[in-house]
């Protein structure tokens, strides 16, 4: 009994100690280790609660853009496997926009990213744009700073993603990413 309340102190003592640690804003974007703690600010954005996040998703104020990575499909798999998606539960109404979050972006894929954005708010650079995936996860921090050297003038940050917003018990709805420039081609032949 008593080894299991030493290792429950210490297991508390982890925590507290990695709650409090203090990330640095860095200068440019986060490039590896993504899924990490993230710095409590991000310049020139602002910073969302779960509370603030729910209030503006009940208003329908913003447009919530999620950047969850969308997980590849296995190089390998025998041939006619057929490869169903994990399904991706976000806030509801979300737009998807998935892999826009890495450090590093390809020239598509960067692509992708404005022309989503862009079609998300109708071309409002003012249009306010809530920047998400889950928690600790340096990928929302990377778009939302993205996003704001794009000039887009309204960017917030919700930091706890996904995992807040379910931890709250708010609702989640099935998302599907937004289709890349080669998907939309396919579709139209």
């Amino acid at each position: 009994m008593m080894g299991k309340l030493a290792g429950l102190a210490l297991a508390a003592l982890v925590a507290t100690a990695h709650a409090q640690e203090k990330v640095s804003e860095p200068d440019g974007y986060r490039t590896e280790n993504y899924r990490a703690p993230v710095p409590a600010t991000l310049s020139g954005v602002r910073v969302l609660t779960t509370a603030e996040a729910e209030t503006i998703w009940r208003t329908a104020s913003a447009v919530f853009i999620d950047v969850l990575p969308r997980a590849p499909k296995p190089p390998n798999l025998p041939a006619g496997t057929i490869w169903r998606d994990k399904p991706r539960l976000s806030i509801p109404g979300t737009v998807w926009l998935p892999d826009t979050g890495y450090g590093k972006l390809a020239p598509a894929t960067e692509d992708y990213f404005r022309r989503g954005l862009a079609r998300a708010t109708g071309g409002n650079n003012a249009a306010l744009l809530v920047i998400y995936c889950q928690a600790d996860c340096w990928m929302s921090w990377n778009a939302a700073k993205r996003v704001l050297s794009y000039g887009y003038a309204n960017v917030a940050w919700y930091p706890d993603g996904t995992d807040g917003w379910e931890r709250a018990g708010l609702p989640t709805a099935e998302s599907h990413p937004e289709p890349r420039a080669e998907e939309e081609k396919a579709s139209r032949l």
